[in-house]
């Protein structure tokens, strides 16, 4: 009875010993998150709900500083130049990691050597909507049906801006499915959703969050969702692997990242915090409730997956022949 609690305290204390000297108390400060979005975006919102939970088990909280612009460029060199301590890390997400390296000609950052991973933050789906009351089509069979009988660039997608992942799921059905849809780039979701709902654009490409009051309202169809499952948000709404398009597979997605050269101290304890806060149930269920999937990972596995998604959106943009500027 009495030895179990002086085990258990010996145990504690070589661990303790065995670990570097501040890695047994980091994080001691605040720790800063540099977000690619403005305040008020539903990413930011969102690391506010984890920050809580990171604060809770760590004592720390999480200081988010919004850095928008540039395609993600302006966030991802304020980390790649702040110093590697741990205490600065950046919300990296599929365009600066993914899309990035291949439209931009040149990037002020190394999208693979710049960072170290720390851990998947979230996961969210695209789906193809469509005007209700301009386009008969009722599923995605009938919709590219409809959309050859059009001529040729008769049919427009819109998408949150050029160069991303709403913009080149258009070029990968459009590729996919023998189309020639036009596609019109917007600044953001909300002007994007707003020409659709308006008919000033027959289709669109975005977060099911952002169409969903529309759907409710009638205004709007969705004809499939990109993840490899359906949404309970919309239940009756079939993938496109489902649909025979498994190319459409498409999650848009962030991650923590912190500057390159960071202790793997450091990294280990980030990764822990993180992805006990992405694992408790609160988050978890608040986020579902909005199509968010928290994506726990270990930095390794991340690193894979951003590798992995890079590949795909490579071919993509080749096929758009997109290119931004600097």
């Amino acid at each position: 009875m009495t030895l179990r609690p002086l085990f258990r305290a010996l145990c504690a204390t070589l661990l303790a010993a065995a670990l570097p000297a501040g890695a047994q108390t980091f994080p001691d400060r605040p720790v800063r998150v540099v977000v690619p979005f403005a305040a008020g975006n539903t990413l930011d919102a969102s690391l506010r709900q984890l920050a809580e939970e990171f604060r809770k088990n760590t004592g720390q909280p999480i200081l988010v500083d919004n850095k928008p612009g540039g395609g993600g460029t302006i966030a991802a060199m304020a980390v790649a130049q702040a110093p590697a301590d741990g205490y600065t890390l950046l919300m990296s997400n599929t365009s600066m990691f993914a899309i990035n390296p291949h439209t931009f000609a040149k990037l002020p950052y190394d999208a693979d050597k710049s960072f170290k991973p720390v851990t998947g933050f979230l996961g969210a789906s695209l789906v193809l909507a469509v005007n209700a009351a301009n386009v008969p089509a009722g599923t995605l069979k009938e919709f590219v049906a409809w959309a050859k009988g059009k001529p040729a660039g008769g049919v427009s997608y819109a998408s949150f801006t050029a160069g991303n992942s709403s913009h080149f799921a258009g070029v990968i059905l459009n590729k996919q499915a023998g189309l020639d849809m036009v596609h019109v780039p917007y600044n953001g979701s909300p002007p994007a959703v707003q020409s659709l709902v308006g008919g000033q654009v027959h289709a669109a490409f975005l977060p099911l969050l952002a169409v969903k009051p529309h759907v409710e309202s009638g205004k709007v169809k969705v004809l499939a969702i990109s993840t490899p499952k359906r949404s309970p948000l919309l239940p009756n709404v079939p993938t496109f692997t489902e649909e025979g398009f498994p190319d459409m597979e498409i999650y848009i997605w962030s991650g923590i990242s912190a500057p390159a050269g960071t202790p793997d101290a450091a990294i280990a304890r980030l990764n822990t915090e993180f992805n006990k806060a992405l694992n408790t149930p609160d988050i978890q269920q608040k986020w579902r409730a909005i199509d968010f999937e928290p994506l726990p990972m270990t930095p390794s596995q991340y690193h894979s997956f951003v590798q992995a998604d890079s590949k795909r959106w490579a071919e993509a943009v080749r096929i758009s022949g997109f290119k931004a500027s600097e």
